[in-house]
């Protein structure tokens, strides 16, 4: 197991590295110069080339990459070059909506599809399974802003159970924090459900199908007993990659419902940076992404090897 921890580590540092190249050389391609977009075309150049070394850029982009690349690895993500602070505390003050609003929808998203999906799958062919498919590709078609603005009209302005938008802070209460991420929890959560609804169902389909669940059965035990002792715990490794990247999609793909809710997180933050050309942040906030990306992949090999000791001889 340490052995294939250790594999696994080298790749999660590998991957991040071509990553923060990547994404510095994407940026820094961008046309513009952002002293100028800042102090507007009628600066004089000596103002424009003070703000440039003020805010860093005078220097060769090589050594802007690995100031940029050093300050990350001791937590210093730079200084915002239109809040004048330092971005790090922008991204952990926008965390605080992102990380739980993400987590919250995943876990709404696995609650609704996981008795979905076994249901379908031991229900084959049933209206049962045909019903719960039928909503699961209506899940999938239908985007979630358009789930948003529903939620929006039914439980905020006719039943007046939420609030349309805003974020009073978890300084005023968790439970009351809680409620006004529910709806644009739900929002993302819906579709994401679907797929994961789809994926388990036919997952636990193949798996009821083997061998060794006939075997089970024919050495006595029930339907029920064969489904969960082993058919399902077989059927979760295509689950877990589904979970692992909707997690991810729901921390970095969030933007939409965050204008529609006016949620202060950082799909909301990193879209204000693009159109402020606040290049810093928005480097800082994609390679923090790409990291949460790479980390949960990493923990999905892990939870892989967990379930299947066979992974872990093959290392």
């Amino acid at each position: 197991m340490i052995r294939y921890l250790a594999r696994r580590l080298l790749s999660l540092a590998l991957t991040l590295l071509v990553a923060s190249v990547v994404i510095f050389l994407i940026i820094e391609v961008v046309p513009g110069d952002t002293a100028s977009l800042m102090l507007g075309v009628n600066a004089d150049e000596e103002t424009r080339l003070a703000l440039r070394e003020e805010l860093g850029l005078d220097v060769s982009k090589p050594v802007r990459y690995f100031n940029w690349v050093s300050g990350m690895l001791t937590g210093d993500f730079g200084i915002s070059y239109t809040y004048r602070t330092p971005v790090s505390e922008m991204i952990a003050d926008r965390m605080m909506v992102s990380f739980p609003l993400a987590l919250y929808a995943l876990a709404l998203s696995t609650l609704i599809a996981f008795p979905a999906g076994i249901i379908a799958a031991t229900k084959r062919g049933s209206f049962s399974d045909v019903s719960i498919m039928g909503v699961t590709q209506l899940g999938v078609a239908i985007p979630n802003f358009w789930f948003a603005m529903i939620l929006v009209t039914i439980f905020a302005i006719k039943l007046r159970w939420f609030s349309a938008g805003g974020f009073p802070g978890w300084e005023v209460g968790f439970f009351a924090g809680l409620k006004s991420l529910t709806l644009p929890a739900f929002a993302l959560a819906l579709p994401q459900a679907s797929i994961l609804a789809r994926v388990m169902r036919s997952s636990l389909l193949d798996t009821l199908g083997e061998d060794f669940i006939r075997t089970a059965r024919a050495k006595g035990l029930s339907a029920r007993q064969a489904l969960w002792g082993h058919a399902l715990r077989n059927a979760l490794i295509p689950v877990l990659t589904i979970i692992g990247l909707q997690f991810s999609f729901l921390l970095a793909g969030a933007i939409i419902i965050e204008n529609i809710f006016f949620l202060p997180g950082l799909g909301r933050m990193i879209f204000q940076a693009i159109t402020q050309r606040d290049l810093i942040v928005v480097e800082s906030v994609v390679m923090l992404l790409v990291f949460a990306v790479v980390a949960v992949t990493f923990l999905v090999d892990v939870a892989y090897a967990v379930v299947d000791p066979r992974l872990r001889r093959r290392v």
